[in-house]
């Protein structure tokens, strides 16, 4: 039998689902203003840390929690606007190796302060260090929680 939210749990989570949503919205037309989907910067992030600007595409798969076909259907967009490459994995004919191209490379070093101003001005300016190291350490928690089921 499910154990229902109370009044002031329903709350909270809804003030948790209306915060996600806002933020993304924000963040999603502050990119959008730059050429730029949510989709597109959460794999040109990674991709931009990587040793050479190159992952293979299972581990960015694993990186940003999303599934097989989704992240297909999203690199055949980004390779088609000359943001990445894929290429079939030199030591595994079945591993796809995603490269990003020097125009992505490009569009997101010059996205990047952009996003991370708004980011701030959303999202950290707005709290004390204390609220701060409150939201990471739960957020850590719950994410262990989510990794051990």
């Amino acid at each position: 039998m499910a154990r229902w939210l109370t009044e002031s749990e329903q709350k909270t989570w809804q003030a948790y689902i209306t915060l996600r949503q806002r933020l993304d919205a924000a963040l999603s037309a502050g990119l959008a203003s730059a050429g730029l989907s949510m989709a597109d910067y959460e794999l040109l992030v990674p991709l931009s840390a990587a040793q050479d600007g190159r992952m293979r595409a299972k581990d960015l798969a694993a990186e940003v929690c999303w599934e097989k076909s989704r992240l297909s259907k999203q690199l055949a967009r980004m390779a088609a606007r000359g943001l990445i490459d894929r290429r079939a994995a030199a030591d595994d004919a079945r591993g796809i190796v995603v490269s990003l191209t020097p125009a992505g490379r490009e569009l997101v070093e010059q996205v990047a302060p952009e996003h991370v101003a708004l980011v701030r001005e959303l999202f950290i300016d707005g709290m004390s260090e204390r609220e701060a190291a409150a939201i990471e350490s739960l957020s850590e928690r719950i994410v262990g929680a989510i990794a051990d089921r």
